[in-house]
């Protein structure tokens, strides 16, 4: 009787053991997840603040006065003054439009091919 005590009370701490082995092993995998997870958080937090700087670099270089400063720069390009006109030429398919061209535009040299295509077309 007595080795049946002893054994079941063998099997009991054995038991324990185990189970108290089986709750520290997951909270273990459960803390290496939590890390990982914190990881991946300040991965995509770095990742997000990138893009919006980039967001904000895209939209820095596409504003209208860096890219009017650089085709003054490069190609000598200018805004059009308000007395100034432009003409914009469309494709063969679609209906005539005759260009105006001012006189005044046409003796600074402004639009002398648009003034020659003017007058071809005439």
């Amino acid at each position: 009787m007595r080795n049946e005590g002893t054994l079941r009370v063998a099997l009991a701490i054995a038991a324990l053991l185990m189970s108290l082995s089986l709750v520290i092993w997951r909270q273990s995998r459960a803390f290496a997840l939590l890390g990982e997870l914190d990881e991946m958080r300040s991965r995509r937090a770095a990742t997000e603040s990138e893009k919006s700087r980039l967001m904000s670099q895209i939209q820095a270089l596409e504003s209208r006065s860096r890219i009017t400063a650089v085709a003054g720069a490069l190609w000598r390009m200018r805004v059009p003054e308000s007395h100034e006109e432009f003409v914009i030429l469309m494709d063969p398919g679609q209906p005539e439009v005759r260009p105006r061209v001012r006189p005044r535009m046409m003796r600074a040299g402004l639009l002398d091919g648009v003034a020659n295509l003017a007058r071809e077309r005439d």
